[in-house]
């Protein structure tokens, strides 16, 4: 390279840029070609064993939402856009488009270039990807819900493409937003995009629009990736560049985890700090109060979980009921599983006190073996507070479909079977601690070596116990077999969890019952 070169190399910013990123991308612990084929050979075993029946399944059934027409197919699209852009922008303010490799960013940092210049690139190549990503995922997820691509005359499908390209496009600049800007600015962009999502609804579904309202969706939603974007990469330039370190540095240590097999380590990076209430949990005389107002009181201290929980275990609770309840087989297929999962996400938000528990049966304790009491300390509040809005949740979903069924009791029956079987599932997720090594041994079929599948499912062994659990008592034929099948799960998610605790039953109630 001449002199000359180099002088138009350092006096252009974005070559200097591509310069770095091309030395970085060519280091020498990259992955290599055998990684990329593994992941790829992962990746067609996954959707072989798990995705293709699934879609199999999907697309033999009756489809779950009808969209024959554009007014029907309207209010779909707006709730589906605004969905994505409140998602994007909680992703953002945990894990946006500027997050680099720590290295990397103390690279560009440490030089004279300009954060619009080299977080700018950044920022641009990965919004594409988030784009088309969002694109094809819902695309997929109209092909799987709805009847959309069974019409392909009925001129809704390039109508619907085009509303899904714009929610790619407004999604992956809500992205950046999120991340970018504050967080009231953030809450004042999610009530404007569900005010608009109202009235573009409202204004789809009437006679004026002469079945135009998919066309206003996506003009709606081209406009608003425009402005969004603009004034998103306007405030690239003013991003805090040590708090953009602390995000990076503590996403490249969650990655670490993910990629060791423990990705609940991973998560436990983003888990919020408690604040506040901090003498709350005492009473005025020092003594601290009872079992349901401590865990009432650290729960409350993670107000973000504490919202999310009361938000998922009604909602859960009221379509787990309607699954159940409906006799439409489609849609008990599909609100039954959908309910369980919500109040499964929902107990684990209600409070700290599943790690106290966990914490207590694999760490020595503090003041010796004084266990008296232990289970009622660290699972009156969970158990509680999952129950309680739960059956409130669920009596009035019940009372609401008037008249009043015959098969009531059954209803109730497998509603509280299907909530011991999430507890149980719970329960076994929070006694989860380091990756068994035995789970790194191969498993050689015809395949190949499937261990990668056994860590897989290790990592999603509560969400995959409720979701199986809750296709057997679909399948059961009574509804009091389908509840004792459940207890029973959640019987062997009891012993499993407390096998990862390092304690077998007999010990444990040995040692529980010392006073």
């Amino acid at each position: 390279m001449t002199t000359a070169g180099i002088t138009e190399v350092e006096a252009d910013p974005r070559s200097r840029v591509h310069a770095v990123r091309h030395r970085y991308a060519h280091r020498g612990d990259r992955a290599t070609v055998l990684d990329r084929a593994y992941t790829a050979y992962l990746t067609v075993i996954l959707g072989a064993v798990y995705v293709a029946p699934v879609v199999h399944l999907v697309r033999t059934t009756e489809a779950l939402l009808s969209l024959e027409s554009p007014e029907a197919a309207t209010p779909v699209a707006c709730l589906v856009a605004a969905a994505a852009v409140w998602g994007a922008q909680l992703t953002g303010r945990f894990w946006g488009p500027l997050v680099l490799t720590p290295f990397l960013l103390h690279v560009f940092t440490s030089t004279d270039l300009s954060p619009t210049h080299y977080l700018g690139a950044f920022a641009r190549r990965r919004l594409a990807y988030a784009g088309l990503g969002t694109l094809l995922a819902v695309c997929t997820a109209t092909f799987l819900a709805t009847d959309l691509f069974d019409h392909p005359g009925s001129g809704l499908l390039p109508r619907g493409v085009a509303v899904a390209a714009g929610i790619g496009a407004v999604a992956s600049v809500a992205w950046l937003w999120g991340q970018v800007r504050t967080v009231r600015e953030n809450v004042l962009l999610a009530a404007a995009v569900a005010a608009v999502a109202v009235a573009v609804a409202l204004l789809g579904r009437s006679a004026p629009l002469g079945g135009g309202g998919l066309w206003l969706v996506t003009g709606v939603l081209a406009v608003g990736a425009a402005a969004l974007g603009r004034s998103a990469f306007r405030s690239v330039r003013t991003v805090d560049l040590a708090r953009l370190a602390r995000e990076s540095a503590r996403a490249a240590e969650a990655q670490t985890f993910a990629w060791t097999g423990t990705l609940h380590h991973a998560l436990d990076l983003y888990r919020p700090q408690p604040r506040g209430l901090t003498h709350a949990l005492t009473r005025p005389d020092g003594r601290l109060r009872g079992h349901l107002a401590q865990g009432a009181v650290r729960a409350l201290r993670t107000r973000g979980r504490a919202i999310a929980a009361a938000v998922f275990l009604p909602a859960g609770a009221a379509v787990l009921t309607l699954g159940i309840a409906e006799p439409d087989a489609g849609l008990a297929t599909s609100a039954w599983p959908a309910g369980a999962v919500g109040v499964y996400l929902g107990s684990g938000w209600v409070g700290e006190t599943w790690r106290g528990l966990r914490d207590e049966l694999t760490l020595a304790p503090l003041l010796g073996e004084w266990w008296g009491g232990m289970l009622a300390r660290t699972l009156a509040w969970p158990v509680v507070a999952v129950t309680v809005p739960v059956g409130l949740a669920s009596g009035v979903t019940t009372m609401t479909r008037w008249p009043l069924q015959a098969a009531g009791a059954d209803t109730a029956l497998l509603v509280t079977g299907t909530v011991v079987l999430v507890l149980g599932a719970r329960f076994l997720r929070e006694m989860k601690t380091n990756l068994p090594v035995e789970l790194l041994l191969p498993i050689i079929t015809p395949l190949g070596d499937l261990s990668a599948l056994r860590v897989f499912v290790w990592q999603f062994d509560g969400l995959a116990v409720v979701l199986t659990g809750v296709l057997v008592l679909n399948g059961m034929p009574t509804a009091p077999g389908a509840a004792l099948t459940a207890l029973g799960i959640a019987a062997c998610c009891l012993w499993a969890g407390l096998r990862r605790t390092g304690w077998s039953l007999g010990p444990l109630i040995t040692r529980l019952g010392r006073v």
